[in-house]
């Protein structure tokens, strides 16, 4: 009777060094980021926000990520209002 009592922990115990990764190294951690990096050092352009995909967060979207990009093409927009710039073509 003890030596199954014993079997069975030490099965147990291989199944949770499996399960906590021990077994076989586990896949790399997925960050909660844009899947596209924007420029900093340039104007958004129409073939950059075509790319954007937002992490998607438990309801939908996170809401402080679209907002900070929405925010970002309203001043370039401002930006190039003030310039005179025409970017309706």
């Amino acid at each position: 009777m003890w030596f199954f009592a014993v079997l069975v922990v030490l099965l147990m115990g291989g199944i949770a060094a499996v399960a906590a990764g021990r077994g076989t190294p586990m896949s790399e951690v997925e960050h909660d980021r844009l899947a596209v990096d924007l420029p900093a050092d340039r104007p958004v352009t129409a073939a950059d926000l075509r790319r954007v995909r937002f992490p998607l967060a438990l309801r939908g979207y996170r809401m402080a990520d679209v907002d900070a990009l929405l925010d970002r093409l309203a001043r370039e927009r401002e930006a190039a209002d003030v310039r005179g710039d025409d970017h309706t073509a």
